[in-house]
């Protein structure tokens, strides 16, 4: 059964080298776990949507619940699913730094990534539409 995880997190350590670390785990850990997703990065915030087994799932969550890496973890969203949607990553990247910010502004109140003051639905809508504007870098 495949299942669809979208969380939210802070870096506790807001740096590129940081953020390229945990970017280069993902990806190595999820080819061999067969699960993809894509990574959002803004402002010290994380959104990562994932995709997979559900056990896969739920264990890479506990995973990232307990990394030191990451703080204010929440859950936003969690589904079962038919079919992958971000079956292209093992983990793709998204730097709200270079996102029009018009793109932000229509899912919240301020051109800035808070997943926190959002639906679920409302983040996985951004999602879509990151997917649609092509601004997802590291397709594999």
């Amino acid at each position: 059964m495949l299942v669809r995880l979208l969380y939210a997190s802070r870096a506790v350590e807001p740096t590129q080298s940081a953020i390229e670390d945990i970017l280069g785990s993902a990806r190595q850990h999820n080819q061999q776990q067969g699960v993809t997703g894509i990574l959002v990065y803004g402002g010290g915030v994380f959104m990562q949507a994932i995709e997979g087994g559900r056990q896969v799932v739920s264990d890479l969550y506990g995973t990232i619940q307990r990394d030191a890496r990451h703080q204010d973890v929440v859950l936003l969203h969690y589904e079962e699913i038919l079919e992958r949607r971000f079956g292209g990553w093992a983990m793709g990247l998204v730097d709200v730094g270079r996102v029009n910010a018009s793109v932000l502004l229509k899912y919240s109140e301020r051109a800035e990534l808070n997943p926190y003051a959002v639906s679920g639905k409302v983040s996985m809508a951004l999602l879509e539409e990151l997917m649609a504007t092509a601004s997802i870098v590291g397709h594999t």
